[in-house]
């Protein structure tokens, strides 16, 4: 890549001509206020006027990414940036030690357990799909370690089939399991059952599929028609639950929680006393406005807890078992200022003089680790991460041991397991991953603070060729901004080529996310959802001001609720970026709940049904905010067919009302892709994916693919 002229300094382009669409929809009164739904027929899929006018939209996207050059030497770029191994930290039982694995050049990771130093795999996708549309969406080993339950879905559906193998042959000896969706798998000693969540069949929910859940008990062996339901009749429709056993089977822990709320509701039972197929749970935490997760050990002793009760930047606490009040649960490590808790975990061997804890928490997005006194949460050392980076859930053996694993990786280094040894201090590479790609070199990252119309201040993370603002470039700007989530640095290998041919690629921690705590979260959901977009147009302000990005030549990139973040600034400021990329975005915010899995985003969007928060929603509906006659920049809208959480329709509409309304010179189009969906996709999917985005801005920001790149050759 090099730069072009400024986009001002290129001629415009001839008006596009677009497929027509009729608008045909309604205009309904709700609460008092008329609303209009011009294209309410592009929610169905199957019909055939639908299906013409999507047809007619590859077509405009196949001619409109022709003409974006060096789309293909991106594409062998982002290939190879993706190209390199990768592995999850191991998960110790019964002397095994199960991981997911990506050897170099493959499309898919695998399951894999390495056991007396040598690693094998136990279930590669690949092998069931050549295609690469089956991917592996969860998986959990028995307790010994002998067995493994896995959960495949295939098309993006996220719609999972639950098996267990035999981890020494890989055989299935039970299943399938259907109606699964990414359980959680909670093992009962010997292997003989476990708990895990199921969806009622569709008759059985009449708010429609996948809406009703139950957690059951499953004996391994048996029909899943005969599984025991232990928990979930008579609750809400929309309640998600997770739940966990004690390695001696003593105990099991079954938490809900109301959607994607920041509320956890927890119960407990004592397994010797009743039997696994008729627990007797007693609440633990209920009623409480806080999020709760337990760590349990073996043994009898108090559970461990990671909550933000009393703590909005998280505590971990110890609390006997029948401690039901958040009040007399014990601090062991408390909040610490300008930190974020992200998770624990006990060392306790025979080795180590005490016992310890090992803290992750984040500082502005960026995480550290720590060591406390496991018996008074004094604080015992830290440990040295590889640099600027995120760490990953840590793992320990299920005995008592020494020993910890994580991943790190940050904005220039790809994924690499680490392990932890306690009795030494050491850190190092894990020994039974695959190998890993180095950091990518001639890319600089600082952190910039921006204030918002209120005054608070917004951080991000600024990726640049000299890690400095030394003069206006082209520049990318991302954010989410949704359900407590936290943009915390990780590899971005579509930003690498970008900045090495001398743009910017930025990415906003903006209200609604977790990367300040609890509080940063609540500060940008419901009725202070405008924070989070006034956060994101202080980053846009603030890379302007500085002279980070070149006026005329700043675009803004969003997926899934980061989709609603930019299609909101462009909605809001058309005149402020030259191009915006909206992958599988949520844009019509009064029916977002009438599909896919908009019912349980309620807590933290609001809901139509309510006047006060019906109101809200139709202000900053970007599908809503559309005006005929606006100068729209470039739009590009990505959606994928098997998406079940976002349906495509809100893309579909989205494009039709641009395409009617803009008199901008950029187009508007539609990149569909099948057999793909939300979650995890292969490899090369993701290059192309990551190509085709990169040129588009490249092509409407004037950083243009030349003969050679800048600062040390290709990406």
């Amino acid at each position: 890549m090099t730069e072009s002229p400024p986009r001002d300094a290129r001629p415009a382009p001839a008006r596009y001509a677009y497929p027509p669409a009729p608008r045909s929809g309604p205009v309904e009164v709700i609460h008092g206020l008329p609303v209009a739904d011009p294209y309410r027929w592009l929610e169905d899929p199957q019909d055939p006027a639908t299906a013409a006018w999507g047809a007619a939209q590859d077509l405009l996207y196949a001619e409109e990414e022709a003409r974006w050059p060096g789309r293909e030497a991106l594409r062998v770029r982002m290939t190879t940036l993706l190209a390199g191994g990768g592995a999850s930290p191991p998960v110790a039982r019964g002397g095994r030690e199960f991981h997911l694995r990506r050897e170099p050049g493959r499309e898919l990771a695998a399951l894999a357990v390495r056991e007396d130093g040598r690693t094998r795999v136990l279930l590669d996708p690949l092998d069931t799909d050549p295609s690469g549309t089956t991917v592996l969406d969860a998986w959990e080993p028995s307790w010994e370690g002998d067995l493994v339950a896995v959960q495949l879905s295939s098309g993006g559906t996220e719609n999972s089939v639950l098996r267990v193998l035999d981890t020494a042959t890989g055989e299935t000896v039970d299943g399938p399991v259907d109606r699964v969706r990414r359980s959680p798998v909670a093992w009962l000693p010997g292997g003989r059952a476990f708990y895990y969540v199921r969806l009622l069949k569709p008759e059985r929910a009449p708010g429609g599929p996948g809406r009703r859940r139950r957690v059951c008990l499953h004996e391994v062996g048996t029909p899943a028609e005969r599984d025991t339901e232990v928990f979930g009749a008579g609750r809400s429709e929309t309640q998600y639950y997770t739940v966990a056993t004690a390695p001696d089977g003593r105990l099991l822990v079954v938490g809900a929680s109301e959607g994607t709320s920041p509320r956890t509701d927890l119960w407990i039972a004592d397994l010797a006393r009743t039997g696994s197929d008729r627990p007797v749970l007693r609440p633990f935490q209920h009623g409480t406005d806080a999020r709760t997760a337990v760590r349990i050990r073996p043994g009898g002793g108090p559970l461990l807890l990671r909550t933000t009760a009393g703590a909005p930047r998280g505590r971990i606490a110890a609390a006997r078992r029948d401690a039901t009040d958040p009040g007399h649960w014990h601090t062991l490590v408390g909040e610490q200022p300008g930190t974020v808790l992200q998770d624990f975990a006990v060392l306790d061997g025979p080795a180590l003089d005490r016992p310890l804890l090992v803290v992750v928490r984040t500082r502005h997005a960026v995480g550290e680790m720590t060591l406390h006194d496991a018996r008074t949460g004094d604080r015992a050392g830290a440990v040295t991460l590889p640099g600027q980076g995120t760490v990953t859930r840590l793992t320990t053996r299920q005995e008592p041991g020494h020993e910890a694993w994580f991943a790190y990786t940050d904005h220039i280094t790809p994924t690499v397991v680490l392990h932890y040894d306690a009795v030494t201090g050491c850190l190092s590479p894990w020994p039974g991953g695959p190998p890993s790609a180095p950091a990518t070199e001639g890319v600089c990252v600082t952190q910039e603070v921006a204030r918002s119309r209120d005054g608070t201040e917004v951080r991000m993370f600024v990726m640049s060729p000299t890690g400095c603002a030394d003069r206006p470039r082209p520049a990318v700007l991302t954010g989410y901004g949704g359900f407590g989530a936290s943009m915390t640095p990780g590899f971005t290998p579509q930003a690498v080529p970008w900045v090495r041919a001398g743009g910017v690629y930025a990415v906003a921690c903006v209200r609604g996310g977790g990367e300040e705590g609890e509080e940063w979260h609540r500060a940008g959901r419901r009725e202070h959802k405008q924070n989070t977009f006034d956060d994101f147009d202080a980053a846009a302000d603030h890379l302007l001001r500085t002279r980070w990005a070149a006026p005329g030549r700043l675009g803004v990139l969003g997926s899934s609720n980061g989709g609603l973040l930019v299609a909101a600034a462009l909605t809001r400021r058309p005149e402020t970026y030259a191009a915006v990329v909206c992958a599988a975005p949520l844009l019509d915010m009064v029916r977002y709940e009438l599909s896919g899995m908009g019912m349980s985003w309620r807590d933290e969007y609001g809901s139509a049904a309510d006047p006060a928060e019906f109101a809200r929603l139709l202000a900053y509906s970007p599908y809503h905010r559309v005006r005929e006659g606006a100068r729209y920049p470039a739009v590009l809208l990505a959606v994928f067919d098997g998406d079940t959480r976002v349906d495509p329709a809100h893309a579909r509409k989205m494009c039709a009302a641009l395409q009617w309304a803009g008199t901008g010179d950029g187009p508007v189009v539609l990149r569909t892709e099948s057999g793909v969906g939300h979650g995890a996709r292969g490899a090369s999917r993701s290059a192309r994916l990551y190509a085709d985005v990169m040129a588009f801005f490249a092509h409407h920001l004037g950083l243009h693919p030349g003969p050679h790149l800048p600062r040390g050759g290709p990406a």
